[in-house]
């Protein structure tokens, strides 16, 4: 009996070690870069390597927004992704639609 079990212990832990180990590797995605924002003062603003489809409410309206990402950026006039206005593909950059939240879509 003790023979038995224990190899149905080993390979129930081995089991559960390798479902935890896929898991934990298939976080959400990101975008590789920055998306930069200067506000109507000139003040400069950035977010490192934003998380894929996660709506960010800016700290500021963006008198210019620039996307150096590998992915496209939604953004939208109001907070929490409200009002869509456009996307900005990577490497591009907009002036004076004054944004407030951005989502990296891909």
């Amino acid at each position: 009996m003790f023979r038995i079990a224990r190899p149905a212990r080993l390979a129930l832990a081995a089991g559960t070690a390798g479902v935890l180990a896929v898991g934990l590797t298939s976080s959400a995605e990101a975008a590789t870069g920055r998306i930069r924002y200067f506000s109507s003062t000139g003040q400069e603003f950035r977010i490192d390597n934003p998380p894929d489809n996660v709506c960010i409410n800016l700290q500021a309206r963006a008198r210019t927004l620039v996307n150096e990402t590998n992915k496209t950026v939604s953004y939208f006039f109001a907070a929490n992704c409200v009002n869509f206005t456009s996307n900005l593909a990577p490497g591009r950059a907009v002036a004076y639609q004054n944004p407030l939240s951005v989502r990296v879509i891909g």
